[in-house]
């Protein structure tokens, strides 16, 4: 009995725990994700135009991204202090969001709800800091694997939510946002003591390469789960037991990494780590330890996805297809490195490969919304695993923070820029010519909403050829940063084997 009582006390000290609460927590609260799904109700309700709605988008984008706050207040409150105050923050702004929409307020300034959603997005970075800072000092060691794993798991939130929101079946569309607003902040509140740093050893163990293995496979299945999940509710016509069952499924994949600190600390024994096998064999030569691990550290999401207009089970599949590209590019898989290649190379590949991606749209060849948003979600996401490390590289650890900090500006930024400027300008032209030709037939504008809405290629058509041509000079650009930067890239890898 006092056997058992000492292995549930090393079960709730189980960095392992932590880290699946951490998980859990990720899964639910990458509430930008869900911008894509709400902002159809909101643009009907409200009777918004596809600028206003982009204005909102950058507001999310930009309430998401301004992390400056959290990383402060990382500093001097506990993981549970600033877990309270993102739930807050979200259930505040969502929360006041909801009730708007709700009551059909259309009277409201648009600027009130900007505040709203700015108010709401910010809570996750609160979130990101507090589970990223304390995995991380948890596994000082491992900290690729483990904030690709979380960023991972973040970025299935939107389909996850919208899974479990196919429960209730409920009437009233609006109450996806109260959802929204009530949901992660309940799951924050549940797991907030748990997630914390623990004391003990925290040095790399055997077994942590098959269990961060086999947390990045649930990742990836419940990715594909997802996936097919909406598959078949837009090609079949699904009772509500059916989706229920799906519904529970789901949430089975999201709480099956439990089985990690289950097993390390009820049916395994306790095996001593690398570090204390090299102090037991003082002779053997010590292993090349130099490795960065390629991994994603930021706040990444397409503001093209949430200015996708109309069709919506289509756009939420194209979506979820990018999500699993960029959870895969974003993983922190080990690959070996045998040249000293510098690491921007990879960037410049990737954006053609993106520039390929918005130029197949902008032809409007067959299938362009799955094509696109699967070549795009590889390459932003693997853009994102790659410039933070190559920012380490060329800059070292020492302001890495304010470095990073800085690089997370680029996501507004250009969201402002190429969404609510150029795409949204584009989408309101084409719409109100597409509405001008209705108004000349009388029959064609019966049953039309009252928004603009443009339908067909032509609508992105000149915004992605536009994108594509970016890219390539992005490409050519990053070719510029591996010419100047192959001397170091030489000095730092040389002719030895190490991890990107």
């Amino acid at each position: 009995m006092v056997h058992l009582h000492e292995r549930f006390k090393a079960f709730f000290k189980s960095r392992w725990l932590v880290f699946v609460c951490a998980i859990w927590i990720q899964s639910f609260t990458g509430i930008g994700y869900v911008f894509g799904s709400i902002s159809p109700m909101i643009k009907s309700i409200m009777g918004y135009n596809q600028r206003q709605l982009s204005l909102l988008g950058v507001v999310k984008t930009l309430g998401g991204s301004v992390g400056f706050v959290a990383g402060s207040l990382s500093e001097v409150l506990p993981i549970w202090g600033l877990l309270l105050i993102g739930a807050l923050q979200n259930f505040v702004g969502y929360g006041l969001l909801w009730y708007i929409v709700h009551r059909r307020l259309s009277g409201v300034p648009l600027w009130v709800l900007c505040i709203c959603i700015f108010v709401g997005g910010n809570g996750e970075t609160f979130f990101n800091t507090a589970n990223l800072v304390c995995c991380v000092q948890n596994f000082p060691k491992n900290r690729g694997p483990v904030v690709g794993i979380l960023k991972g798991f973040c970025g299935l939130t939107g389909a996850t939510l919208i899974q479990v929101y196919a429960i209730f079946n409920f009437p009233d569309k609006a109450s996806l946002i109260f959802m929204v607003a009530v949901g992660p902040t309940m799951v924050v509140i549940a797991f907030m003591f748990v997630v914390r740093p623990v004391e003990g050893h925290k040095q790399v163990r055997e077994s942590d390469d098959s269990s961060f293995l086999f947390t990045y496979s649930i990742c990836l299945v419940l990715a594909a789960y997802l996936l097919g999940v909406l598959i078949l509710e837009d090609t079949l016509n699904l009772n509500q037991s059916i989706i229920t069952l799906l519904a529970l499924g789901l949430i089975i994949l999201i709480v099956l990494p439990i089985i990690i600190p289950v097993v390390l600390v009820f049916f395994s024994t306790p095996q001593p780590s690398s570090e204390e096998k090299l102090l037991a064999n003082p002779l053997l030569p010590r292993q090349d330890t130099s490795e960065l691990i390629l991994s994603e550290a930021e706040e990444e999401r397409t503001s093209e996805l949430d200015a996708l207009p109309a069709f919506e089970r289509r756009k939420r599949l194209a979506h979820l297809q990018a999500k699993l590209l960029q959870a895969a590019a974003d993983g922190a898989v080990r690959v070996k490195r045998d040249f000293a290649y510098p690491r921007p190379l990879a960037m410049a590949m990737l954006q053609v490969i993106m520039a390929f991606g918005f130029f197949y749209y902008a032809m409007g060849w067959p299938g362009q919304i799955y094509v696109v948003t699967v070549l795009i979600g590889l390459g932003y996401g693997s853009h994102w695993a790659i410039l933070p490390a190559a920012v380490s590289e060329l800059f070292g650890l020492k302001s890495f923070g304010a470095l990073y900090n800085f690089l997370t500006l680029s996501n507004p930024a250009g969201s402002l820029i190429f969404s609510e400027a150029l795409a949204s300008g584009l989408y309101d032209y084409y719409a109100e010519k597409q509405a001008s030709l209705l108004l000349k037939n009388p029959i064609s504008t019966l049953g039309q909403d009252k928004s603009l809405t443009c339908l067909g290629t032509i609508c992105y058509s000149l915004t992605c050829g536009i994108l594509s041509g970016l890219c390539i000079v992005a490409a050519m650009l990053s070719l510029v940063v591996v010419y100047r930067t192959r001397r170091v890239y030489t000095q730092l890898y040389g002719s030895s084997n190490s991890l990107i």
